[in-house]
């Protein structure tokens, strides 16, 4: 991440490491929070609502130490980076700090109703279907929903739209990327100039492909195999 950092000219303190923690049991979670990670993220409400009471539980019976840090899940930040359906918006919103997959002003709606009732804001990004992938979740970045979305951020007073996110199309060369994270940052580029919105982040990269993602811009990348392992695998 450094290196490529310093590759496009930019400070490695810019860029953030989420570790993805899909599939994975609580201890994996707690396994990387002990050893300094603090982002994660997670792809269903279901699945990790069960994990949030095992770590919940085992941060309030003081289990989990390491270097004289309890382990309380209050200190990770966890995003909910799976595509979410508006009928799950409510447990989503007490779950996670961050749903970095919004792909409707439904569902946008629906979150910052949830957010008022629990008296907090959450943090969102839009998921942008940069590729036009019909198998892929995400809004069509010149479609008039976008165009809704950042209209109505002003009266969505308890989401903080912070930027957007993609899973481009994927190649075996990772420069195949390139072009779909480099118009990913054109599009925010020019969002930001004509709404005023401010828009400083851009999740995008994942294991195969995150140093051309930081090249372009990005800052957040997604790692769950080159962390974690293959899924299924110790």
């Amino acid at each position: 991440m450094a290196a490529a950092a310093l590759r496009a000219g930019r400070q490695p303190g810019e860029i953030a490491l989420m570790a993805v923690s899909k599939t994975l049991p609580a201890d994996r979670i707690r396994e990387a929070f002990e050893a300094g990670q603090r982002l994660f993220g997670e792809n269903r409400v279901q699945e990790f609502q069960s994990k949030h009471a095992e770590l919940s539980a085992a941060s309030e019976a003081g289990s989990i130490a390491s270097a004289g840090n309890v382990f309380m899940i209050e200190r990770a930040w966890f995003h909910l980076i799976g595509h979410l359906q508006s009928n799950k918006a409510v447990k989503a919103a007490e779950l996670f700090q961050a749903v970095d997959s919004v792909d409707s002003l439904r569902l946008a709606e629906r979150l910052d109703a949830a957010a008022a009732n629990l008296g907090k804001t959450l943090r969102v990004l839009i998921e942008v279907n940069i590729g036009g992938e019909q198998a892929k979740s995400g809004v069509v970045s010149g479609s008039a929903e976008l165009v809704h979305m950042l209209e109505a951020a002003p009266r969505l007073s308890h989401l903080e739209i912070r930027g957007l996110m993609t899973v481009p199309p994927f190649t075996e060369d990772t420069e195949g990327t390139r072009p779909y994270f480099r118009r990913l940052r054109e599009l925010r580029d020019r969002l930001t100039a004509e709404t005023k919105l401010g828009l400083p982040e851009l999740s995008m990269g994942m294991s195969h492909d995150f140093e051309v993602a930081i090249e372009e811009g990005s800052t957040c990348v997604r790692i769950g195999t080159a962390i974690f392992g293959a899924r299924g695998e110790p």
